[in-house]
């Protein structure tokens, strides 16, 4: 049974491996800023959880407390921490990438200001 637990582990660390992998060549991939951070983001948090679980898998029980704290840590304050820099890049004017079409932000900020204006008026 324990054989069993170190197979899955195993090849949950490969996933999470390869998961990195294919986030790296999108990263370089990616014609903009935002679209590199929305990869780095989705595939590290996918594969940092891979891993974590993998380690579970493989490790002594005493470990699985702290590595699920780990991967909430993970879960919550990843895609948090990168929308909030996706924010102030797009705040501070970093530029879409010419193949951007609708830009819903810009939409939103429009509209709040028009109310404002309104308000105020």
């Amino acid at each position: 049974m324990e054989n069993i637990f170190e197979i899955l582990g195993g090849i949950s660390l490969v996933v999470g491996s390869v998961s990195f992998l294919i986030a790296s060549i999108g990263i370089y991939r990616m014609p903009d800023f935002y679209n590199r951070i929305q990869i780095g983001t989705k595939a590290s948090t996918f594969g940092l959880l891979l891993i974590v679980v993998g380690v579970a898998l493989i490790s002594p029980i005493a470990w699985i407390g702290k590595l699920i704290a780990l991967m909430l840590f993970v879960l919550f304050t990843n895609p948090i921490s990168s929308h909030v820099i996706a924010r102030a890049a797009y705040f501070t004017k970093v530029p879409l990438t010419k193949k951007t079409k609708i830009d819903k932000l810009q939409e939103v900020i429009s509209e709040a200001h028009l109310k404002k204006v309104k308000k105020n008026g």
